[in-house]
C-alpha cells in the first residue's frame, strides 16, 4: 500500500508506534496520565503474543489466560481512559523543530513525543506447513510453551546460544529434545554447548535441514533433508521450536536513529533513544527478553518518560 501524505490536522501528545504488550502498556499509562494519546498498529492489537493459545506466566492470571484476551482487555483499558487507535502501518519518522512527524499508510501524523513499540519478527524457516501449524506444534518460544509438551518429543531448529538456551529449557519437560541445525559445527559459545551436550535428553542432527512440517490437526513429523548427500527421511516429533533468530521492525528508523547489529533500538534506562522526545519499548529496542511482562513494564517505564519529558 502506498504511503499516503496526507497531514492529519489534530496533533497528539503522545503517539504510539505498535499495538504489542509494550505499545499497549504505554497506552494504558499515556492515556490514564491524561495525555493525548494515539496507537498506530498495523494489523492486529496485540502483537506476536496474540497467537499463543495459552499464557501461564503473566501475573494475576493463576490458571493462565489466552494472548489475544489478554492483550483484548489491555487495549479495553486504554480505551477506558480516552486512547485513540488508528490501524496504519508506520512508514517513516521525522522531526520537524521540536515535533514528531510520523508517516503512515493513512497518513502522517503529529505529535509531541513518540514511542516506538513495533516489535520483531520471528525469523521463520519460509517451508510448507510452518504458517499452517503454527499455534498447533510449530512455535517460535520454548518459554511461552515448553509446558504443553510435557513428556514428548520436540525436535529444535537452530545452532546458536539463543537456540540451545530454547533446548535446555525444553529439556526440562520434553521426553526427548532433538537439535537440527544446518552445518556440521554448532553456532553456540563453547560453554553453552557444552551444557547442552551433558543433558541426557537432548540430541542432534547436524549437516541438516528442516524442508517441511506435517501433520493432520497437529504435528507429527517433520521432513528432513541431509546436506551434504541430499538423502531425505522423516523425523516423527509432537511440536518443532524455531530459534533462528529475530529482525526487529526498524527498516523505518534507519538514519534517524542509532541501532546495535542486529538492527534493534538502543535505549538507555528510561527507554530513550538518542533523540530527545522518542523512546522506545519492547521486543524493539536492544537486549529485551521477548516476554510480555518484560514488554509492559519497558511500555509502562517508556510512558512515565515521555510524561516527565512532556512536562519539563
Amino acid at each position: 500500500m502506498a504511503e499516503n501524505t496526507r497531514m492529519i490536522d489534530k496533533r497528539y501528545d503522545v503517539v504510539i508506534i505498535g499495538g504489542g504488550p509494550a505499545g499497549l502498556s504505554a497506552a494504558i499509562y499515556c492515556s490514564r496520565g491524561r495525555l493525548s494519546t494515539l496507537l498506530l498498529e498495523r494489523a492486529l492489537v496485540g502483537g506476536q503474543i496474540v497467537n499463543a493459545e495459552q499464557v501461564d506466566n503473566y501475573p494475576g492470571f493463576p490458571t493462565g489466560i489466552n494472548g489475544l484476551e489478554l492483550t483484548q482487555q489491555m487495549h479495553c483499558q486504554a480505551d477506558r481512559y480516552g486512547l485513540e487507535t488508528v490501524y496504519a502501518e508506520a512508514t517513516a519518522l521525522e522531526l520537524c523543530g521540536t515535533q514528531k512527524l510520523v508517516s503512515t499508510t493513512e497518513g502522517i501524523y503529529t505529535a509531541r513525543a513518540v514511542i516506538i513499540a513495533c516489535g520483531s519478527q520471528r525469523q521463520k524457516l519460509g517451508i510448507p506447513g510452518e504458517d499452517e501449524f503454527t499455534g498447533k506444534g510449530v512455535s517460535y518460544c520454548a518459554t511461552c510453551d515448553a509446558a504443553f509438551f510435557r513428556d514428548k518429543t520436540v525436535a529444535l531448529v537452530g545452532g546458536g546460544n539463543a537456540a540451545l538456551s530454547e533446548a535446555l529449557h525444553l529439556s526440562r519437560f520434553a521426553d526427548r529434545v532433538i537439535v537440527i541445525h544446518r552445518r556440521e559445527r554448532l553456532r553456540a559459545t563453547p560453554v553453552v554447548q557444552e551444557k547442552a551436550f551433558a543433558t541426557g535428553n537432548i540430541e542432534f542432527r547436524l549437516n541438516a535441514v528442516v524442508t517441511a512440517i506435517e501433520g493432520e490437526e497437529f504435528v507429527s513429523r517433520v521432513k528432513l533433508r541431509h546436506v551434504g548427500s541430499g538423502e531425505e527421511s522423516y523425523l516423527p516429533v509432537s511440536g518443532i521450536f524455531i530459534a533462528i533468530g529475530f529482525k526487529p521492525n526498524t527498516d523505518f528508523l534507519r538514519g534517524l536513529l542509532p541501532l546495535d547489529e542486529k538492527g534493534a533500538v538502543i535505549t538507555g534506562d528510561g527507554m530513550q533513544t538518542a533523540i530527545s522526545g522518542i523512546f522506545a519499548a519492547g521486543d524493539i529496542r536492544r537486549n529485551s527478553i521477548r516476554q510480555v511482562i518484560a514488554a509492559a513494564g519497558d511500555g509502562a517505564i517508556a510512558a512515565v518518560s515521555a510524561e516527565k519529558y512532556l512536562t519539563e
